[in-house]
This record gives structure tokens, sequence and C-alpha cells, in this order.
């Protein structure tokens, strides 16, 4: 993979995320479940051998490769929520990466969910309950909250918030992986037609 694959393959990674907290927050329930547990898997993933095993292959982060694109493409398919959702992924990505401490304690957090679904065969519930407290002890303090629009009647909701914020988790994951790629927010200016281009590039490949 060259470096606008991974660089796309990681925005993939955020507008599945943005779209999956959209969707969830709305309807209450977040199906095909190849989402989250795609999403989840990027979580987990702490030592990869490339980029695509982040998402456990090409073909797991295609419906987010097509999310990016109606966001990024000149279109009337862009959805303004999912935007304000990708910025604020991108603010506090930025900002835990100018805090070592915290990103490192962000490490060793999700090592120990990951030794307890292994260990322990912790369930579903379990982990994003676990990912859904690591939001709100080491995200959330970072900065301004990332405000979720949706039905109140599913927003309420323990199990609904506990995935919410697992979701949030892993975007700022891959929000993080893309400035590690060299991601820069001037590429959405000066470099749009490539990403562009790239993305559908993957989505032939995938």
């Amino acid at each position: 993979m060259n470096e606008w694959q991974q660089r796309v393959i990681a925005l993939a990674g955020m507008s599945l995320s943005a779209m999956a907290v959209q969707k969830l927050a709305r309807s209450g329930e977040l199906y095909p479940e190849s989402i989250t547990n795609t999403l989840v898997h990027s979580l987990l993933q702490q030592n990869p051998d490339n980029i695509e095993d982040i998402y456990g292959g090409l073909e797991n982060i295609q419906p987010g490769i097509q999310a990016f694109i109606r966001q990024a493409g000149n279109n009337k398919n862009k959805d303004l929520e999912v935007t304000r959702y990708l910025v604020g992924l991108i603010h506090l990505s930025r900002r835990l990466l100018k805090q070592p401490d915290v990103l490192s304690l962000l490490g060793e957090r999700i090592a120990q969910v990951k030794r307890q679904k292994e260990e322990f065969e912790f369930e579903d519930y379990r982990v994003q309950q676990s990912f859904a407290g690591i939001y709100r002890e080491l995200i959330s303090p970072l900065g301004q909250p990332i405000r979720i629009n949706g039905n109140p009647e599913f927003l309420k909701r323990d199990s609904n918030q506990h995935h919410i914020r697992t979701l949030l988790l892993a975007g700022i994951r891959s929000a993080v992986l893309w400035q590690q790629v060299g991601g820069k927010r001037r590429h959405f200016v000066f470099s749009r037609k490539k990403m562009l281009d790239t993305a559908q590039q993957l989505l032939h490949v995938a």
C-alpha cells in the first residue's frame, strides 16, 4: 500500500465510525453487525503487520470507503452531520497526539480489554462497556465533546451509549492512524481529487 492508499483507508475507518454513530443514534440499531465487528477489531489491533489488518482485510472497510467518497465528493449525497462527526474526531485525535502520557495510557487500557476478551471471553456488551469507559475517562476530557444528534429514546439507553462511545473510540483510532501515515487537513483542499481517485481504486481492489 502506498501512502495515499494508507491515508484513504484510515479516512474510510473514520467515515465508517461516523456513519455508524449516526445510524445507531437515529434508529437505535446498527446493521449489519459486521460494521461494529470491523470497528472493534480495529481497536484491538495494536501491532498489525499492515494497515489492512487493522480492519480485518480491505473488504471489511469497503462501506467506509464508499462513505468517504460520498462525503468528499462534489455531490448532493454529502451529509453535514457525518462531516461534523469527522471534524470532531480529527480535533480530538490531534489533542490526543499532543498528550503522549494519555496516548500511552490509552494503549494500556485497550490492551487490558483485549486480554479480558481473549482470556475471559468477555461478551460484546462487556467489551463495549469497557471501551465506553475508556472513551469517557481518557478522550472526553481532551476537548469539546462531539455532540450526537438522534432519537432521545435511543440515546438514553445505556447499551446504546456504550455502543456509540465504542464507535467514537474506533473513529479516534482511525484519525490517529490517518495522521501517523501523513494525513493533513490541507489534503481536503489541495488533494481531494487524489484521495477520491485512490478511494475508487481501492473499491476495485477489494
